[in-house]
C-alpha cells in the first residue's frame, strides 16, 4: 500500500435495520484526495442475501436512522457552509428533503415511537459569532469571557457552542419541495414551508445524545455543565418533556458514573454504557465502561468492569428481545457479546475483527466490520451463519496487503507482552521500525492499519505491541502505568521488540526506527532519552511535557493529575522534557497547527530543546489539522505526511 493508496479505505459506519429484519442500511466513508476530504453515502443492502446499492449521491452522507414503520431514512448531510442538518429520504432512495437548517450544526438525531417527529441536538453559536452576522469575521468578534475551567476542545475549538436539544416534524418524502413564496405575492395553496424546530434546552449547558422514551413523551440527554473549579467527570441523564420542555433527573452525579450512551429497551428501560470515576469524579485511568440497567433504586450492573471493556469505539448498544448487544475490547479484537438481564455474557461475534457497529431486528443481527485486509464490510448474524454482505475490502487488496502475524512474549518480569510484526516479502533482513501506539488507554488491533502497510510496502518491518497502559486485557493491565509511566510501558515496548527481533533473522536488529504518535509521542521521546540503539526517531502529536499540559490542552484540567500526578518531582520523572537533554537520536517531530488535545507547544517546546542541545531534528506543521491529522485529516495532508515520513526513513534508515 502506498501513501496515495488510502482512497482504497472504505469504512462502514454503524447500520440501521428494519423492524422486520429485511434490510439494512448503512454509510461508507473514505479518503478522496481529488476532493480533499472524506466522502460517503448511504446504502441499503436487503438482508440475508441482497447486494448493496448506493441510495444517496451526497459528498458525506452519514448517520442513518430507519422510521419506525422503515419508510424513511433520516441522515446527517453537510449543507454549503459545511454544517451538518438532517435530510430524510425514502427507504428505497430518491431526492433527499431538508429539514434542519441550524447555524452551528446538528450533532445526534433519533425518530420519535410514532415516526411523526424527529429530535435531535443541533451546537447554538453565541450571537454574533461564527458566521451569525454577515460579514464578520473570527477576527473582528468581541473578546471571549471565560469562568469555567475548560474553554476549547479538539476538533471543535472554543466551547461557546453548546449543544441543544431540539424537536422537529418529519416532513414526507413524497411532499411538494419547500419553497418561498416570490417577493410580494402570496403563497399558492400546494406551498409547503419547512417545520420551524423547537428548542427544548437554552443556556450555557450543553447536552449529548437524544433519545425517546417508549411513549415518546420525553426525550434523554446528558447535560455538560462547565465546572468552575475543578473537572467532575461524573455524568447526570436528564429526562425532558417534549411538550413543556420541562425535566427531570434520572441519574444523578451521587451514582458517581461517567456515561458513554444510553438508550431504552422495547419495554421502557432504560439501559447505560459508564464508568465509574470515583467519589471525586476524575478517576478515569482504564476507566472499565460497563453496562447497567436503570432500576427504580438506581442503576445495577451487569458485566464486569474488571474483564469486559465496553468503551470507546463506536460504544453503543442494541436490544434482542430482553437481551443487549454490545461491543468488548479484547487483545486487539473487538468482538459483538449478548448480555442477559441477569448479567449473563454470551459471544455473538468474534475472530479476527472489530465490530464498530450493529444493529439487532427480530433476532437478526447486522454488523460493520473490520479486519486484517478490509477497512470495513457489512455482515448479517442469524445464528450460527456469519454472511458478507459487502465486499468494499476488494481494492486495498488489490494494492498488496501484508497480513501482520500475532506473538506473545514474556517480558523481563515475565509479564506476557502482546502484539505483531508485519514484514514485507522476501529474505530480508529488513530494517525494523518500531510503532508505538496512542492513547495509553488504547490499543492497536487486527483491522486493516494504513500505518503499517505504507512502511511495509517501502521495505520496513514493523514491530507494534500492547504495553502495559494499553486497553483490552482488563482493567488492572490498564491502570497499572497510572502514575508510573515511562516504567512498566517502556520495559513492555522493549521487551516486546528485543524479543520478536531477535527471535526472526529476517529482521536486522542493527537497522532500527522508532516512531509514535500521542501517548506514542511520549513513549517514543522516553525511548531515545533512554536507549540510544535507533538510527532516527518520529515523534508525533506527543505529550511531551506533562508540567505545561493543564492551562494548554482541552484534557489538562484532569489528564495530567491522573496518569502522572501533581508532585513536581513526580511529574518531571515521568517527562520526557526532563530528559531531553540526553536525546542524540535525529528526530523528526510532527504536529498539527490546531491539535488541542497535545497542543502545539507541546512539540515547539521539544524541538527547541532538542536544537538547543545539537540533536539533528526537524519539526512539520500541518496547518488547519487537529489531533486526528492520521485518521480524519484532509487525505492530501495525510499522504504529505506518509511522504514526510518516508523520506525520514529514507535518510535515517535506508532500505538497501
Amino acid at each position: 500500500m502506498r501513501p496515495t493508496d488510502i482512497q482504497t479505505l472504505i469504512g462502514v459506519g454503524r447500520p440501521a435495520i428494519a423492524a422486520t429484519g429485511a434490510f439494512a442500511v448503512f454509510a461508507t466513508s473514505r479518503p478522496d484526495l481529488a476532493a480533499d476530504r472524506a466522502v460517503g453515502q448511504l446504502w441499503r443492502v436487503d438482508v440475508p442475501d441482497g447486494s448493496p446499492r448506493r441510495i444517496t449521491r451526497g459528498v458525506a452522507d452519514r448517520a442513518p436512522r430507519l422510521s419506525p414503520d422503515d419508510s424513511t431514512i433520516a441522515f446527517l448531510r453537510s449543507d454549503e457552509k459545511g454544517r451538518a442538518q438532517i435530510f430524510v429520504v425514502a427507504a428505497q432512495g430518491g431526492e433527499p428533503v431538508q429539514v434542519t437548517d441550524q447555524p452551528g450544526g446538528v450533532t445526534d438525531l433519533a425518530w420519535s415511537p410514532d415516526g411523526s417527529r424527529l429530535g435531535f441536538t443541533a451546537r447554538v453559536p453565541e450571537p454574533g459569532r461564527y458566521g451569525t452576522v454577515e460579514g464578520r469575521d473570527a477576527a473582528a468578534e468581541p473578546p471571549r469571557r471565560i469562568t469555567g475551567i475548560r474553554w476549547h476542545a479538539n476538533g471543535l475549538g472554543y466551547l461557546d457552542r453548546p449543544a441543544h436539544v431540539f424537536v422537529v416534524d418529519a416532513p414526507a418524502t413524497d411532499a411538494e419541495p419547500f419553497y418561498e413564496p416570490a417577493p410580494g405575492l402570496d403563497a399558492p395553496e400546494k406551498t409547503v414551508v419547512a417545520a420551524a424546530s423547537t428548542a427544548l434546552t437554552h443556556g450555557e449547558t450543553s447536552w449529548s445524545g437524544v433519545v425517546w422514551t417508549n411513549d415518546g413523551a420525553e426525550l434523554l440527554s446528558v447535560p455538560d455543565v462547565i465546572e468552575t473549579a475543578r473537572r467532575d467527570l461524573r455524568d447526570r441523564i436528564v429526562a425532558i418533556a417534549v411538550d413543556s420542555g420541562e425535566q427531570r433527573e434520572i441519574l444523578g452525579r451521587a451514582e458517581n458514573l461517567s456515561v458513554a450512551s444510553v438508550d431504552v429497551a422495547p419495554d421502557g428501560t432504560v439501559f447505560l454504557l459508564a464508568n465509574d470515576v470515583g467519589d471525586e469524579g476524575t478517576d478515569f485511568v482504564a476507566p472499565g465502561v460497563a453496562l447497567f440497567a436503570l432500576d427504580a433504586d438506581g442503576p445495577r450492573l451487569l458485566t464486569d468492569p474488571e474483564s469486559i471493556d465496553l468503551g470507546e469505539v463506536g460504544s453503543h448498544l442494541s436490544f434482542d428481545g430482553d437481551d443487549v448487544l454490545v461491543q468488548d475490547r479484547t487483545r486487539g479484537r473487538l468482538r459483538l457479546l449478548r448480555v442477559s438481564r441477569g448479567g449473563r455474557v454470551d459471544q455473538v461475534l468474534g475472530g479476527d475483527l472489530e465490530v464498530s457497529g450493529h444493529a439487532v431486528a427480530r433476532g437478526r443481527v447486522v454488523a460493520s466490520v473490520a479486519s486484517p485486509e478490509s477497512s470495513g464490510e457489512l455482515v448479517t448474524i442469524d445464528g450460527p451463519e456469519v454472511r458478507a454482505l459487502t465486499a468494499f475490502g476488494g481494492a486495498a487488496r488489490e494494492t498488496g496487503i501484508a497480513v501482520p502475524v500475532e506473538h506473545e512474549i514474556a517480558g523481563r518480569d515475565g509479564y506476557p507482552v502482546h502484539g505483531w510484526v508485519a514484514v514485507p516479502e522476501g529474505e530480508g533482513p529488513f530494517p525494523v521500525i518500531l510503532q508505538i501506539h496512542g492513547g495509553p488507554y488504547a490499543s492497536y488491533g487486527v483491522h486493516l492499519f494504513d500505518e503499517t502497510q505504507v512502511l511495509v510496502d517501502a521495505g520496513y518491518a514493523v514491530v507494534y505491541s500492547n504495553p502495559r497502559g494499553s486497553a483490552g486485557y482488563g482493567r488492572a493491565h490498564g491502570r497499572s502505568i497510572r502514575r508510573r509511566m515511562g516504567t512498566l510501558d517502556f520495559f513492555d515496548v522493549m521487551d516486546f521488540f528485543d524479543g520478536v527481533v531477535g527471535a526472526d533473522p529476517r529482521l536486522d536488529a542493527q537497522r532500527v526506527g522508532v516512531m509514535g504518535g500521542s501517548y506514542g509521542g511520549y513513549m517514543t521521546a522516553w525511548i531515545i532519552a533512554h536507549d540510544h540503539r535507533f538510527a532516527g526517531a518520529i515523534v508525533e502529536r506527543g505529550f511531551l511535557d506533562p508540567a505545561a499540559f493543564p492551562g494548554s490542552s482541552d484534557i489538562g484540567s484532569f489528564f495530567g493529575d491522573e496518569y502522572v500526578g501533581t508532585d513536581p518531582a513526580l511529574v518531571a520523572a515521568q517527562s520526557p522534557m526532563a530528559v531531553v537533554d540526553r536525546v542524540t537520536t535525529p528526530t523528526l517531530v510532527l504536529h498539527s497547527e490546531l491539535d488541542y488535545r497535545c497542543p502545539l507547544d507541546q512539540a515547539t517546546r521539544y524541538y527547541a530543546a532538542l536544537k538547543r542541545n545539537g540533536v539533528d531534528a526537524e519539526m512539520l506543521v500541518f496547518p488547519g489539522e487537529d489531533h486526528e491529522l492520521t485518521r480524519s485529516g484532509r487525505p492530501q495532508h495525510r499522504v504529505q505526511r506518509f511522504e514526510a515520513v518516508l523520506d525520514w526513513w529514507s535518510r535515517y534508515l535506508p532500505v538497501r
